[in-house]
């Protein structure tokens, strides 16, 4: 009996071995799960990037007062435009008309000593002539005309002199622009050199900044590419609110030296400002488009970091998983553009990194080929 049991044991036994068998691989096979595959391609791509920018007027003086007295009026007001010779301020002038009126009577004195001087050199020369006296009385006589004559010019420059102090007493517009800050009433007391006001130039604006050195040679390769000749690259300018600046710019001037203490080279733009929105001082950012060859872009959703690495999923041989490291270059728009790690046909896991494990086998379907993207 017992070795009937045996045999009928050894006859079902492998039977049952194979069929759970062939059940674990139908669950398997059912519990493999079916994710997206992205194939990563070389591409040609263009990477806007950006600048802190520091934004100043064209033209931006200080006003300061020239001569010492009263504020007597203020013709503008602050934040106001004004036009090239408008007056701003008048300084009471009494004192220096007064200085005006005493140099030009010093000027008569001279002139008329000098008219007195003159005939007493032609009486001087008769009698010479004459032999009455020497001729040393004559070189005295036309010493003192000399004398009286370089008189009349000092006068005359006196006379200028507070002829210019009263035309300081009336400060005008150097150009046209707008008015800063005013500081001091009418009826202050100033002197000379005191700050008035500031006026700046802003129909149009430069805006200031940086290229780190690797930045600056990407920067001129491009525009080499796209045979420019010139600076005038064209610019946009994103304002301290995040808004888009309606008007583009043009680089005008690249700096002659790189900053050695930084490693970065200074650039201007220049932007138009009809509308006078932007002022002397404002801040914003430079966004400089730049081409980058057979870059590699990697979707944004398929990376995930790890202790600050970042990281994607390779479908390897076999359909199996494994995590791989990456360096970024950049992030443009949804993508990242990689440096280094990751290379052209290589297939990663677009989507659900989370849901995944690193050994994991999968059912990949392709869910897109990488293009070329352009952030306009």
């Amino acid at each position: 009996m017992k070795n009937h049991s045996r045999y009928l044991l050894a006859l079902v036994l492998p039977v049952l071995l194979a069929s759970c068998s062939a059940n674990q691989k139908d669950k398997e096979k059912k519990d493999t799960a079916r994710m997206p595959v992205y194939v990563l391609t070389h591409k040609d791509t263009v990477l806007q990037k950006a600048y802190v920018a520091d934004i100043q007027a064209m033209r931006n003086v200080e006003v300061r007062s020239r001569l010492k007295g009263f504020l007597e009026n203020i013709f503008v007001d602050e934040g106001k435009p004004v036009r090239k010779g408008q007056v701003l301020f008048k300084v009471n002038d009494q004192e220096y008309r007064v200085a005006l009126a005493k140099a030009k009577a010093a000027l008569s004195n001279a002139m008329a000593d000098a008219v007195a001087t003159r005939l007493e050199v032609d009486r001087v020369k008769m009698l010479v002539d004459k032999k009455v006296i020497s001729a040393s009385e004559l070189d005295v006589a036309k010493s003192k005309l000399a004398a009286d004559q370089a008189r009349i010019q000092e006068e005359r420059a006196n006379v200028q002199s507070a002829e210019n102090h009263i035309a300081y007493t009336t400060i005008r517009a150097p150009f046209d622009g707008i008015i800063d800050r005013i500081p001091l009433k009418a009826g202050s007391l100033i002197d000379e050199g005191t700050l008035l006001t500031s006026i700046s130039d802003i129909s149009s604006v430069y805006a200031y900044f940086s290229f780190p050195e690797n930045e600056y040679l990407q920067y001129q390769r491009t525009k080499n590419k796209l045979k420019q000749e010139s600076n005038d690259s064209p610019v946009k300018l994103v304002l301290a609110d995040g808004s888009s600046y309606a008007y583009s710019g043009n680089i005008e001037t690249i700096e002659g030296e790189i900053e050695q203490n930084t490693g970065s080279i200074d650039l201007r733009a220049k932007f138009p400002n009809p509308n006078k929105l932007l002022r002397h001082g404002a801040s914003g950012k430079i966004y400089i488009s730049s081409e980058v060859d057979d870059a590699v872009m990697v979707p944004q959703k398929s990376v995930f970091d790890v202790q600050d690495k970042s990281f994607v999923y390779i479908v390897g041989p076999g359909n199996k998983l494994h995590m791989q490291s990456f360096e970024p270059l950049t992030r443009v728009s949804h993508y990242y553009i990689v440096r280094s790690g990751l290379k052209a046909g290589d297939r990663i896991l677009y989507e659900g990194t989370q849901n995944v494990r690193d050994g994991m086998v999968i059912k990949p379907f392709v869910k897109a080929k990488s293009d070329a993207v352009a952030v306009r």
